[in-house]
């Protein structure tokens, strides 16, 4: 077995602009206590830097109109992803911002709203690479991940059995960037992520999707937090049926959502169907 853990500190650029900042979106001038939320800034086109100072991206105006329903402020806290989860649990935030996938291992330790998005694994490989078609092609090969993500989670349990040296990074950037300089022969990250670095950088391209890996992008709250996660989901179901959702898909993915997408689909009781933490109750949301 060749399992390599690299984990590199956040490098000059994009991820240092994005590191530890704090914005405020929402209703600013409400009078309302704050929520807190953390985001990784260097998952574009998620969350990333703005040239006018702090983040932008799918997520920040989600949860900007999100905050603002709820007539709350709310922080905006940029942050490695890798210690997201930690600071929600220990308190630092009332929830995330950042696209989290729900698997069953973290839906048995936090409580997520139902998807907004669906998110499945895909690998970015170097322009001139041959085409990934099956796991046989990653034998033997360096993979580049974000650190703490379900993508360095499936190079770790597939490591051995393909022979596979993992690259892990504090930034999707850097993991991305390791593929164009030829450190890396493959970069796992989400579907939208790939797409996005693949329209802006022509030496990289969106390639292989692995079968059977579309999950859940939601948002994690503690497990003592179910007043506020289904407060969340409640808003978040509006901004579907509103269209809202599926406008920033438009905007920052550039296609319009089907309809059997999640920026489309509200889906019954609170949470994501048939994984722990799910709640049957309907959810009556009073949408105006």
């Amino acid at each position: 077995m060749r399992l390599l853990l690299a984990v590199l500190s956040l490098s000059a650029g994009l991820a240092t602009a994005a590191a530890a900042q704090t914005m405020t979106v929402g209703a600013a001038g409400s009078g309302q206590p704050p929520l807190r939320c953390g985001v990784d800034g260097t998952f574009a086109p998620h969350a990333f830097p703005s040239l006018q100072g702090g983040v932008q991206g799918f997520q920040i105006d989600l949860f900007d109109a999100v905050a603002k329903k709820l007539n709350r402020p709310l922080e905006v806290t940029s942050a490695s992803f890798s210690g997201l989860i930690p600071a929600l649990n220990s308190g630092r935030y009332d929830f995330l911002c950042a696209p989290t996938t729900v698997t069953p291992e973290r839906a048995a330790n936090l409580l997520f709203t139902e998807g907004y998005l669906w998110t499945e694994l895909q690998f970015g490989i170097r322009r001139g690479t041959p085409p990934i078609r099956s796991e046989e092609d990653l034998r033997g090969k360096a993979i580049s991940v974000n650190k703490g993500t379900p993508y360095e989670q499936w190079v770790t349990r597939n490591a051995e059995r393909l022979n596979l040296t993992l690259l892990a990074f504090d930034s999707q950037a850097d993991a991305a960037q390791a593929v164009i300089q030829g450190r890396a022969f493959a970069n796992l990250s989400g579907n939208t992520v790939v797409k996005f670095s693949a329209s802006r950088t022509p030496q990289y391209v969106a390639d292989w999707v692995l079968p059977g890996t579309r999950f859940h992008w939601a948002t994690p709250f503690r497990q003592d937090s179910g007043a506020l996660r289904n407060q969340v989901e409640q808003v978040i179901e509006c901004l579907k049926k509103d269209g809202t959702i599926a406008a920033l898909s438009k905007k920052w993915f550039g296609a319009d959502p089907k309809e059997d997408d999640a920026e489309r689909v509200a889906f019954p009781g609170f949470g994501p169907p048939n994984l722990p933490g799910y709640d049957a109750t309907p959810n009556t949301a009073a949408c105006s």
